[in-house]
Order: structure tokens, then sequence, then C-alpha cells
């Protein structure tokens, strides 16, 4: 019996089979079939992601596939190109001819019969072949891939090819972006079970930080040790995004870890750490941010600051279920900390005063969260008719969509005390007239607190995916005596 098709790292590592691509692929062809503007005979078109090397230098750098690319045919090589006949399903992938001397540096060589067993597709040609196969197929349309970001603002990248201009009458490059990314925003169940995965690895290497970290230690060393252990212990070869391991005030930068500040601060007695990190299996990502004590025991400030970013984590996922709006969610998360700010005396006045002069985006400048997927923060946000909310805080939202069963994104609300957004709110007089000017000064090097869930939306509410120590006493529990004193991740 042949062998299943399949992508693994190693015999503890999750077995990803290439069925889940062509899934994806059948998937999209029932969306575009279901349009009237696309004939019949249509076929689609992508541009695999290409090698790169370092700057003018001859280096390669670590190649990870162009995600759209990757949704559909799971390949890992650079270079390649695929199609899709929307009639009839049947997938095809076209590999670079290497020159010989590729082998030396790099290995054997295979055909293309190699790689269509390898991802179990219909056909498996080389690129030169591209036009040449098309024409024989007499498409009645090109459809091939150009669309918007909405988180970058950058474009996907056209398939461009020797040829392609023989087809010009017709292509097409505005019908595919919107179909291929509403198939992204909703997760099969073998997608959700390797975003499972990446959580499970990517939650135990957070509960091996939180037991290794001391005082004196260098932030970088704690990002060393969860890089080791997602890819020694999981397969995770490559991480989500860059890891944010910030100490003290730096937790007040929200995407520390950058070139300029390189996780390089040595943690001291009494910093409040906040660690957002993430690895990725078979491109599929995981995003956790864990905020607790450097040395193991919160201070009251601590706790109170910490207890009002809990009391809003959980309050949104307590309220997640189909046909919620996010924009609420995202009010939600920002009524209970302004409410826990007030109790700590830090503001006074009306919540919903507060909430009507938008001074939530003061303190959580960031959106509540993003969908999550093939990529950290996933396309499909603000498709056509989606508007973005232009107010603090609603403006950082990367979705402003109705939630429904099947989309994974993350409940990440954050307190934080950044120095421009307070001398900023201090001198609006709409927004300093709440704000307790002498108790503030008391939080101004707190830095911050985030806590970061991944979930998926379920016909009745959500799979938290996330396996870490949230309340005060387990993260106590865990960091001192390495007892795990919380349960499973709810699924409602």
């Amino acid at each position: 019996m042949a062998e299943r098709p399949e992508f693994c790292m190693g015999a503890n590592c999750l077995v990803v089979p290439m069925e889940l691509f062509a899934t994806n692929r059948q998937r999209l062809c029932e969306r575009l079939r279901a349009r009237d503007d696309v004939p019949r005979g249509a076929v689609v078109v992508l541009q695999g992601g290409a090698s790169q090397l370092l700057n003018c230098t001859d280096r390669e750098l670590l190649f990870r596939q162009e995600s759209f690319f990757h949704w559909m045919f799971g390949a890992i090589e650079p270079d390649f190109y695929g199609a899709v006949e929307v009639d009839t399903g049947k997938s095809l992938l076209f590999i670079p001819k290497l020159d010989p001397e590729y082998a030396t540096w790099m290995g054997t060589i295979h055909p293309p019969a190699h790689f269509r067993q390898k991802y179990d597709v219909d056909e498996a040609y080389y690129c030169e072949e591209i036009a040449q196969v098309l024409k024989q197929r007499n498409p009645s349309m090109l459809l091939t891939l150009r669309g918007k970001n909405t988180d970058s603002g950058n474009y996907s990248r056209e398939a461009v090819f020797e040829g392609i201009a023989d087809f010009k009458e017709i292509l097409n490059n505005t019908i595919l972006h919107p179909e291929i990314v509403e198939c992204r925003v909703t997760k099969t169940a073998q997608e959700k079970a390797v975003l499972r995965y990446s959580n499970q690895i990517s939650s135990k290497a957070h509960l091996e930080v939180m037991r290794a970290i001391k005082p004196g230690m260098n932030e970088y060393e704690l990002e060393s040790l969860f890089l080791h252990y997602v890819y020694s212990q999981g397969g995770c070869r490559q991480v989500s995004y860059t890891c944010v391991c910030c100490s003290g005030a730096g937790g007040a930068i929200l995407h520390y870890g950058h070139a300029g500040e390189p996780n390089s601060r040595a943690i001291q007695d009494g910093d409040m750490c906040l660690f957002d990190m993430g690895a990725e299996y078979c491109c599929y990502t995981s995003d956790i941010t864990c905020s607790f004590p450097a040395n193991g025991r919160f201070t009251q400030q601590q706790k109170a600051v910490y207890n009002a970013v809990l009391k809003a984590n959980r309050s949104v996922l307590a309220s997640v279920k189909p046909g919620v709006q996010w924009v609420e969610m995202h009010k939600l998360a920002e009524r209970a900390i302004l409410g826990d700010l007030k109790e700590m005396g830090v503001v006074c006045g009306d919540v919903e005063e507060m909430m009507g002069v938008c001074l939530g985006g003061t303190f959580m400048p960031h959106g509540l969260g993003h969908f999550m997927g093939v990529d950290t923060h996933d396309v499909g946000g603000y498709p056509e008719g989606v508007e973005r909310v232009d107010k603090p805080g609603l403006r950082s939202l990367r979705t402003a969509r109705t939630l429904a069963e099947g989309m994974c994104i993350t409940i990440e609300p954050g307190l934080y005390f950044i120095d421009h957004l307070l001398d900023k709110a201090l001198g609006d007089p709409s927004l300093s007239c709440f704000i307790n000017r002498e108790v503030l000064e008391q939080f101004r090097t707190f830095g911050g607190v985030r806590i970061e869930d991944d979930i998926v939306v379920t016909s009745t509410g959500a799979e938290l995916l996330t396996d870490v120590p949230r309340t005060v006493e387990e993260i106590e529990s865990w960091m001192q005596r390495g007892e795990k004193t919380w349960g499973p991740p709810p699924c409602t």
C-alpha cells in the first residue's frame, strides 16, 4: 500500500495529511463555481514564494512558503507555481528545472513525478512548461491573485511566467483574492488540528520559560529557551513572529524585540515580564502572551493591573459566539479595564463617560485581537463592506467583523503605561479630567500586562486553544513549585 502523502517533522510531531490542502482547493473551487462571472473552463494560477538572498550576499535566507500558495498546496520548496481547474478541481504543480550542479550542494534533484506524489496533486511539470500545459487546456479564464492585505497595506504577488502574455485576453486578477481570503477566514477541522498543535507546543514552551526565569537573566536567554523547546520538542523550525520578551518598563513597548530593542535587558527582581511568543508548524501559527512577575510573586500593584487585564480577557472569552460583533468585544474589554483602573484610583468618574471620549485607547492602544491561521495576522479582517472605526484603540483593530463559527482569533487585551500616550492624555482636557495624576505617577515605570489567548469560534461559544496558567494563584503555584493547578482549556 502506498504511503499517504503527509507533512511531519518527526516521530513525536503532528502528522498533517496533504488531504488538508486538497480540501482547501475543493472549498475554493466550490466558491468560484458559485459565481456567475466565473465561466466554465476557468483555471486558477498561483505563484509560490521565491528563494531570497541576504542583501547583496550569496547567503540564502531560510525559506518560508508564501501563505496563499501554502494554503492551496502545502509545498515547502521555493520557486513553484500551481494551477487548479475550477470545474474539476484537478491540481497541477510546476517545479523549477534545476542545474545538475545543484545536486552537489543541495542534494538529489527530484523529477516532477516526485512532487506529484509528495503533494498528492494530479499532475506535475516543470515551470518552463506552464504556458504550453495551460494552452492544451484551452482555459476560458485565468484567475490570478492580486489583492490588498488590510494589515500591511501590501498587495499579494500576482503570478507572472514566460508566455503569460498569450493569455492577456482571458486574465482576471480581481475575482480570486476575495474568494480565497474568505476560505482562509473559516478553518476546516484539519486546519484546527494543526492550530491546536502549534498552540499546544507553544503553551508548553511558555511553561518552560516561566519555570526557568530568574532575576539577573537576560531577556534573550528566555527567548532562546522558547525557540529551543518548540523546535526540539515540537518540530517547529519557524516561529510566527519575532519573540517579544520584555521586562520592567519595556512591557510598555508593544513590539519590543525589534532590532533596536533586541530582548537584551537584564531582568530585575520585582520586574513584571511580558512574553509574547508563538511557534508555527506547517505554516499554521500560534500567538500567546504570558505576563508574570520575574520572581514568581506578584506585588499588590502587579496583581491589581494583572487582574484588570484577566477580567477583560475572560469577559470576552465568555461572550464570544457566532453573531457577536468584534468591535463590541473590544469595547467590553476596554470597559472592564477602565472599571478596574477606577478601583485602583488611576482614573475617576463615570466609566461610560470615559468610553465616550475613548479614554481606553490611552491604556490599550492596540486592538483586542486578530484572525490567525497560515499568517499570524491572518487575512480577511476588512472585506468589502466592513469599515474600520476611526477612533483611538478601535482604529487599531485588525478586524471589525461579526464572528462566525470556524474563525480563529486571538483575545489579547492589555493595560500599558506608555509615557507619550499618558502625556498626550494629560494634555487633553477631555481626557485629563478623568485621570488622577498623583496616582498615575506610581505606575509610570510599570510597563504593561497583556494576556493573549488563541480561540476558535464554535457553534455556541469558543474553544480555547491556549493552555497556560492564567490566574495569579495558578501562575505563582507553577513558577514557585511547578504545580499545575489549572484545568484543560474550556470549549463552549
